[in-house]
C-alpha cells in the first residue's frame, strides 16, 4: 500500500515570505490549491524548499496545518519531521500526525557530522521509526548535510515495516540504494536530473522542486519513465534537466520561487539571510524559462 501511494510526482512545497520575511498562509494555500488540479501524487511539507530550518516552531505548525487543510483529498502528505535529536524527531512525527500528514521525513541529523557513523544513523531511524504513529521515509541529501547514507545504512533499514522508503538528493548514489534496499521500500528521486533514469532503475517516484512551478511536464516525465518510453522520455529528461540547472542548480530556493512567480504562483523571497534574485538575475530566468517551452509568453 504505501509503494502504491508514493509512486508518483510531489511537490516540495516553498513557504511564501514577504519581503520582510512574514509568513504568509494565503499564498501557501492558494499554491496548494491550484495544485490540487495538477496530478502531482502529493506534497513534501517543510522540507528544503520550504527552508523548514527558517522557520520557528509554531511557523512549522502553521505551514502543516495550512497545507493538510488545503490538500485535496487524493493528495498525499509528506512532512519533514527530521531534527537533530532522536527524541525531538519523534516529537515532530507525532506533530504531523496530529495535523493530518500521512509521513515524516527525516533528514540525515549532521550537526554532529563527523560523529553520524552508520551505526548511530541506523539506531536513530529505528528509534524514531518504532515510536512514530506515521510511518517514515528517510531524506538523503549530502548538499545540505555533508553527510551521504551509506548503502549499509539503507539496507539495514530498509527491512523495518515503518520505514518505507527514501528520498534521494545525492547525484549518482539512486541506483546504489535501488540495489541494496528491500523490494518493498520506495525510492523517490530527488531531483529532476536523474529523474528518469532513477523510474527507469526501479525508483517508484521524485520529489522535484521544479513540479512547484512545471507539475505537468514531470508527471509527463513519470508517464514515460513507467511505460518505459526511452526516446520520448530521454528527450523530456534532457530539457527538464537543463531547465532544473538554470533554476534550482543554479539559483536554489530563490531560484525555485522566482520561476514560481513566472508560473502565476506566488514565490516571492526567500527568508533572510538567503537571497533573492536581483533584477537582472530575474530577466534572464524569465527568458530562460520561455525558451524552455515550459513558461508561455
Amino acid at each position: 500500500m504505501d509503494r502504491d501511494r508514493l509512486s508518483g510526482v510531489f511537490a516540495p512545497i516553498t513557504t511564501p515570505f514577504n519581503k520582510e520575511g512574514d509568513l504568509l498562509l494565503e499564498e501557501l494555500s492558494s499554491n496548494i490549491q491550484r495544485l490540487n488540479s495538477s496530478r502531482l501524487r502529493g506534497y513534501l511539507v517543510l522540507g528544503t524548499n520550504g527552508e523548514f530550518r527558517s522557520l520557528s516552531g509554531s511557523e512549522h505548525v502553521e505551514v502543516l496545518k495550512t497545507a493538510v487543510k488545503t490538500a485535496s483529498s487524493d493528495k498525499v502528505i509528506m512532512a519533514g519531521t527530521g531534527a537533530e535529536s532522536t527524541k525531538v524527531s519523534i516529537e515532530l512525527c507525532h506533530q504531523a500526525a496530529e495535523i493530518g500528514a500521512h509521513y515524516g521525513s527525516l533528514i540525515t541529523p549532521f550537526f554532529f557530522a563527523k560523529k553520524m557513523s552508520d551505526a548511530a544513523l541506523i539506531q536513530h531511524f529505528i528509534q524514531v521509526a518504532e515510536n512514530s504513529p506515521i510511518p517514515v521515509l528517510l531524506y538523503n541529501n549530502p548538499g545540505v548535510t555533508g553527510i551521504t547514507m551509506s548503502t549499509t545504512v539503507v539496507k539495514e533499514v530498509s527491512s523495518h515495516p515503518r520505514i518505507v522508503g527514501m528520498k534521494d538528493s545525492s547525484p549518482g548514489n539512486l541506483s546504489a540504494y535501488i540495489l541494496n534496499s528491500k523490494p518493498q521500500f520506495s525510492l523517490l528521486a530527488g531531483s529532476a536530473n536523474f529523474f528518469f533514469t532513477g523510474l527507469l532503475m526501479g525508483a517508484v517516484g521524485g520529489v522535484l522542486s521544479l513540479a512547484n512551478a512545471f507539475p505537468e511536464p514531470c508527471c509527463k516525465l513519470y508517464d514515460l519513465g513507467v511505460k518505459g518510453q526511452l526516446k520520448e522520455g530521454r528527450e523530456l529528461q534532457f530539457q527538464l534537466m537543463e531547465l532544473n540547472q538554470k533554476v534550482s542548480g543554479k539559483f536554489g530556493v530563490a531560484g525555485v520561487k522566482a520561476a514560481m512567480d513566472f508560473a502565476g504562483f506566488y514565490g516571492g523571497p526567500p527568508r533572510a539571510p538567503l537571497l533573492p534574485l536581483t533584477p537582472e538575475e530575474k530577466k534572464k530566468l524569465r527568458e530562460d524559462l520561455v525558451a524552455s517551452g515550459f513558461l508561455e509568453v
